[in-house]
């Protein structure tokens, strides 16, 4: 074998390696091999094999269940909790799936995707899995949720953490009362609803929460009793400072991060299974600076 022969060949293993890191945090390699073809082909001048992109998802597969299966801190400031949906193929059809996930802020204020679980539907048994999961990996002391009112996710919650203080996501609450307010009257009653908690103080809070329930509790019943579920939990963020206020009111930090990974997988629309959607997700993930905040 030549001089040249035998530099080429190193220059190919190489260029495996460097996607195999490359690919891992800033494509999709598994619905992408295509792409890894081509950019290869240019490097290379020859098209991988099909063991080469095997090899690289492989190792991105390896990677995603060495991250799944990490050890965590045992103390969180807050942990969001929501779920994502994405299209998965199951043999000829096509299903919705969602992607139930923790975004922990930790005692220094960096965020971290905590963990992943795909599920057909939002359920008990879902969010038991994830929230058994955190447990098991050693996150057991957290000093805040932040969730939005489905049933089984409050439900999980209160088995797994059933002494850490919950908020409700504000906007949420208030997008499901106005829904049952006449349209052309949401326009003051928000404006009152978002003065509630907009008090400086949860003395001052509650006072307008009494009036704004006494205003309009024969008008608006319907909208009246959806503000009265959750009520205990949505004003949970005056027990923690005041420049926590705006991060923990709602679930926008995890919110932001599902937009953040649609738009960088828009291009993908239906996932080949669920360990591909999950892994995937995943790498993206990797690539998303998440904002530092002041706990």
């Amino acid at each position: 074998m030549g001089t040249g022969t035998i530099e080429a060949v190193r220059r190919k293993e190489q260029v495996a390696g460097d996607f195999a890191s490359f690919y891992t945090v800033r494509h999709t390699t598994i619905e992408m091999a295509s792409k890894v073809g081509e950019v290869a082909q240019t490097l290379l001048g020859v098209a991988p094999s099909a063991s080469t992109i095997s090899r690289l998802n492989q190792t991105l597969s390896q990677q995603f269940e060495a991250w799944r299966e990490r050890p965590l801190q045992e103390h969180w400031r807050i942990v969001y909790l929501d779920g994502v949906h994405f299209i998965i193929r199951h043999g000829d059809k096509a299903d919705a799936m969602i992607i139930l996930t923790a975004l922990g802020v930790d005692l220094t204020g960096n965020k971290e995707v905590l963990a992943l679980c795909v599920c057909a539907e939002e359920s008990k048994d879902g969010w038991d899995s994830l929230l058994q999961d955190v447990r098991r990996r050693g996150a057991t002391q957290i000093d805040l949720l932040v969730t939005d009112g489905h049933d089984g996710l409050l439900a999980s919650v209160s088995h797994w953490f059933s002494a850490t203080p919950r908020q409700r996501c504000l906007v949420h609450k208030q997008r499901n009362v106005l829904n049952a307010i006449p349209r052309r009257e949401r326009g003051d009653v928000q404006a009152e609803l978002v003065g509630i908690w907009e008090q400086p103080t949860k003395e001052e809070a509650l006072i307008q929460l009494a009036a704004f329930k006494a205003k309009y509790a024969q008008r608006f019943r319907v909208a009246l009793r959806s503000l009265a579920e959750d009520e205990e939990h949505l004003l949970t963020f005056y027990a923690f400072p005041q420049s926590l206020h705006r991060h923990i009111q709602t679930t926008n930090a995890i919110e932001n991060l599902f937009s953040n990974v649609r738009q960088r997988t828009d291009q993908i629309d239906v996932f080949t299974t669920e360990s591909c959607c999950l892994t995937i997700v995943w790498a993206t993930i990797q690539d998303i600076h998440l904002h530092k905040i002041s706990v």
